[in-house]
C-alpha cells in the first residue's frame, strides 16, 4: 500500500490567481515527490472555479519533467468530453515523457454545466465510457486497430508513440456505476473509491458491492485492486481543523450545485457557494472524517483502511482557500508522521481478510 496526493486545483475566492494556482500544485507534486509519496492526481474540470485544471494530461507531462519518482495521474479524465483516437495517442506520449510512471484514470463525469459548454449530451456516458475504454485498449495494445461500436468509428489506425509501459499503463476507473464497476474487476483495472464527507459504514457499504461483484465474476475479493480517495488533515490547532472541514463542506456544496443544476455563477467562473438539502452539519463532517491531532487522524484512516482494504490511498488536503504554505507542511507531517505510523498499524493485521460489515442503504447514502 502507497500513498497519493490529489490535486483539484480549487479557486474558493480570487485571492490567488489562476497562475499562483497551478504554480502551488506543481511545487505540491514536486514536494511530494522529494518526500516519497507514491502518486499525484490531478483531476478535470472546466469553465468554473471548482477545479483549474482543463487537461490533466497537460499537468502530467509538465510535472514529469520536474519529478523523478511519482507516478502522475489523471484524476480523472472525464472520457466522452474527448475524440477517442486523439487520446489513445496523448496517453502514449504522456506514459512516453514521464518514463513510464503514468497512471490512466478515467471516469464519465457528472457536471452538465461542463458537458452543455461542449457541446455533448450526458446520455449515455457510461456507456460512452465503455466504448472509450475498448479503444484506449486496443489502441495502446495492438500495432493497428479499428473500431465499430454504438457511439464512436475508427478506422484502422496506428498510434507511432508507444507507451512505455507494457502492455499499457495502469488503468484506474473513478465510477459508482457497477457496470464499470464490473469491467475493472474483470479486467484487472484498479478502482478509487471516494469517501466523501460520509464516514466508514458509507465505505463499507461500497466495499461490500465491489466484493459482490468479484464474487459474481469469480474473482477473489482479496485481489481486487482499490484505491481509496479521502479527505484528511492534521493539527494540534483546533482553528486550523475546523477551516479545513469548512472548506470540505464548501467543496462539496459547490460540486451538489453543479450535479443538480443549480448553480449559481457570478464574475464570469465563479460559483457560488449554497447549501443544499440534508448537508451534513459540520461537527458530524469532522466526526466522519480522518482530522483532528496526528493520533487521531492515524486511528480513523487506520479503521478506513481496515473496511476498504485498498492498495492505495490518496489524501485530498488541497482544498477551498487552504493557505499553501500550510499545505506544504501537511506533506510533510504527512511523509514523516502519519505514513510510518499508519503502515505501521496495518503492517498488524491482514486487511484482505476483515470483512466490511454490513450496513443500511441509508448509511451507504452519508
Amino acid at each position: 500500500m502507497d500513498f497519493g496526493i490529489f490535486n483539484l486545483l480549487q479557486q474558493r475566492n480570487q485571492t490567488l490567481s489562476s497562475h499562483e494556482i497551478v504554480a502551488n500544485t506543481v511545487e505540491l507534486t514536486r514536494l511530494a515527490d522529494e518526500l516519497g509519496f507514491g502518486a499525484a492526481w490531478f483531476a478535470e474540470h472546466h469553465f468554473s472555479n471548482y477545479g483549474l485544471c482543463p487537461s490533466p494530461l497537460m499537468l502530467v507531462a509538465h510535472c514529469a519533467a520536474l519529478t523523478k519518482n511519482i507516478r502522475l495521474g489523471t484524476g480523472v479524465i472525464v472520457a466522452p468530453l474527448y475524440t477517442p483516437a486523439r487520446l489513445v495517442a496523448e496517453i502514449a506520449l504522456a506514459d512516453q515523457l514521464s518514463g513510464g510512471r503514468f497512471n490512466l484514470g478515467m471516469g464519465g463525469g457528472y457536471q452538465q454545466f461542463e458537458f452543455e459548454r461542449f457541446g455533448v449530451l450526458m446520455d449515455n456516458t457510461k456507456e460512452r465510457t465503455q466504448e472509450m475504454l475498448d479503444i484506449i485498449e486496443r489502441g495502446l495494445t495492438e500495432k493497428k486497430f479499428s473500431y465499430d461500436g454504438t457511439y464512436y468509428k475508427q478506422l484502422l489506425s496506428s498510434i507511432s508513440v508507444r507507451t512505455v509501459q507494457k502492455p499499457m499503463p495502469p488503468v484506474w476507473i473513478a465510477s459508482g456505476d457497477p457496470a464499470l464497476m464490473r469491467r475493472a474487476i474483470r479486467d484487472d483495472h484498479s478502482i478509487f473509491i471516494g469517501g466523501g464527507l460520509g464516514n466508514y459504514k458509507r465505505m463499507g457499504g461500497l466495499r461490500g458491492v465491489i466484493d459482490g461483484i468479484c464474487e459474481s465474476e469469480g474473482k477473489d475479493p482479496a485481489k481486487a485492486k482499490l484505491g481509496l480517495l479521502r479527505f484528511a488533515f492534521a493539527s494540534d490547532d483546533d482553528s486550523e481543523i475546523d477551516h479545513f472541514v469548512e472548506c470540505a463542506r464548501y467543496q462539496q456544496r459547490v460540486a451538489v450545485a453543479l450535479k443538480t443544476r443549480k448553480e449559481s455563477v457570478a464574475d464570469d467562473y465563479m460559483i457560488h457557494e449554497q447549501p443544499f438539502p440534508e448537508e451534513l452539519t459540520l461537527e458530524k463532517i469532522k466526526s466522519n472524517l480522518p482530522v483532528g491531532n496526528v493520533d487521531m487522524v492515524i486511528e480513523r484512516l487506520v479503521r478506513d483502511i481496515q473496511i476498504v482494504r485498498p492498495h492505495h490511498v490518496a489524501i485530498h488536503t488541497q482544498i477551498g482557500d487552504l493557505p499553501h504554505d500550510r499545505m506544504c507542511k501537511q506533506l510533510a507531517l504527512w511523509a514523516e508522521k502519519i505514513i510510518p505510523a499508519v503502515k505501521k498499524e496495518v503492517a498488524k493485521f491482514d486487511p484482505y481478510i476483515s470483512v466490511a460489515p454490513a450496513v443500511t442503504e441509508e448509511a451507504v447514502g452519508r
